[in-house]
């Protein structure tokens, strides 16, 4: 499987309080649920209207920002998407939409607990079926 990588980071950040090897997980985590969302999208068929044809090009992209008083960080795939009935549920404990034996990674509840309770930080979804999810991880200075 291939997907494309954009990076889009702003090389002015100034520092955050964290504990690196936290947020690093919360990371690996967002990346490999985008690229496993890309990955289903692909294998199902579906495609998009780029450039006048139908394909589909599998992309995640990693964006670093300072908004105000904070550090946000993006992690946008044009994978499957949420879907709206379980947009609610996905940050809950133990909830899962991957088959058993795929879902072993770290998992949306933790990842949220790490951001909002650990780091006084926040974390916003956004998603369309079929088309797009964005998380936003935004952290305080």
């Amino acid at each position: 499987f291939n997907a494309e990588l954009v990076t889009e980071f702003d090389g002015a950040l100034p520092k955050v309080n964290a504990i690196p090897q936290d947020l690093g997980r919360v990371l690996l985590n967002l990346f490999t649920n985008a690229f496993y969302a890309t990955q289903e999208k692909k294998r199902s068929g579906q495609t998009s209207k780029e450039g006048g044809a139908a394909q589909y090009n599998p992309t995640v992209t990693i964006t670093t920002k300072q908004s105000d008083n904070s550090v946000k960080i993006i992690v946008k795939d044009n994978g499957t998407g949420i879907p709206d009935a379980i947009r609610d549920k996905i940050l809950q404990p133990f909830f899962t939409t991957k088959p058993t034996g795929e879902g072993t990674g770290l998992g949306l509840s933790m990842s949220y607990d790490i951001v909002v309770k650990g780091h006084g930080g926040t974390i916003n979804i956004e998603s369309e079926e079929g088309v797009f999810s964005i998380f936003t991880i935004t952290l305080p200075l």
